[in-house]
C-alpha cells in the first residue's frame, strides 16, 4: 500500500495525495505571508504578483493565479510534464495569502531586528511544505517546471544562468508595476535554495528520485476504475 500510495497507482492513492499537496501548498501560502510582512522587500516572483496585484487594484492571490496560470500555459506550449498538483499549486498557494491578509496575523514588520527572524522563518515554512507536496509526487511547480524546460531548449546555457535570468525578468518587472523590492529580495533569492537543501538534508529527502506522474497517466488510474 505504502509503495501504491507513492506511486500513485490507485484513485485512492491519487486522492489522498492530492489531499496532500494542497495541505502543504496552504501552508506553504503561510510561509510567503511571512516573507511579505517581513516588509524588507519580496521574494523576486511575489514582487511581480504584488506588482499586478497593486496595479490592477485586485487581491495578491488573484494576481499570483494570474501569473501561474500563464507559466502553466507556457509549460505546456513547451510539452513539458503536467502533473494534476501543478493546477492546486496555481490556485492554493495564492488564495492561502489571501486568507492569512484576512486574518491579519502579524502586521508588517518595522525593523530589521524583527524582519529577518520573520523572513528567514517564512523561508524556512517553505522549504519543509515544498518537501510534503513534492513526496505526492504529482508534478512539480510551474515556475520549476519552466526553468527545466527553458533549460532543456538552452542547453548551452548553464541551469544556473537560466534561474537567475527569471527570477531577475520577473524581480524587474515587479519593481515596474510597484512592487516592493529590497534586501528581502536578495534573501529570498540567495538564501531560498541552501535553506531548502539543508531542510531535505533534515528528512533525508532526494527531490531528484521522485517519479511525478503526469496528468494523462492519473487519468488512466482513474479511468481504469470504471
Amino acid at each position: 500500500m505504502k509503495y501504491a500510495l507513492r506511486e500513485n497507482r490507485t484513485p485512492g492513492a491519487i486522492l489522498l495525495n492530492m489531499l496532500i499537496a494542497a495541505v502543504s501548498l496552504f501552508i506553504n501560502g503561510f510561509g510567503i505571508y511571512l516573507t511579505i510582512q517581513a516588509n524588507i522587500g519580496a521574494a523576486p516572483w511575489d514582487v511581480l504578483s504584488l506588482g499586478l496585484s497593486r496595479t490592477l487594484g485586485i487581491l495578491y492571490g488573484n494576481a499570483a493565479i494570474a501569473v501561474s496560470v500563464t507559466i502553466l500555459i507556457i509549460d505546456m506550449l513547451l510539452k513539458e510534464p503536467i502533473g494534476i498538483a501543478m493546477f492546486i499549486d496555481a490556485v492554493v498557494v495564492g488564495k492561502a495569502v489571501d486568507f492569512f491578509n484576512w486574518l491579519h496575523l502579524i502586521g508588517p514588520c518595522k525593523s530589521l531586528l524583527t524582519a529577518i527572524p520573520v523572513m528567514l522563518m517564512g523561508l524556512l515554512i517553505l522549504a519543509y511544505t515544498q518537501y510534503t507536496y513534492m513526496t505526492a509526487s504529482l508534478g512539480c511547480g510551474p515556475r520549476d517546471t519552466l526553468m527545466v524546460g527553458l533549460a532543456k531548449r538552452l542547453n548551452r546555457l548553464p541551469i544556473g544562468l537560466i534561474s537567475v535570468s527569471l527570477l531577475g525578468t520577473a524581480t524587474l518587472i515587479g519593481w515596474l508595476l510597484g512592487g516592493p523590492v529590497g534586501i528581502g529580495t536578495l534573501i529570498c533569492a540567495f538564501c531560498s535554495g541552501p535553506i531548502m537543501q539543508l531542510a531535505f538534508r533534515t528528512v533525508r529527502f532526494d527531490a531528484t528520485g521522485v517519479r511525478h506522474q503526469r496528468l494523462k497517466d492519473s487519468y488512466k488510474v482513474f479511468a481504469a476504475r470504471n
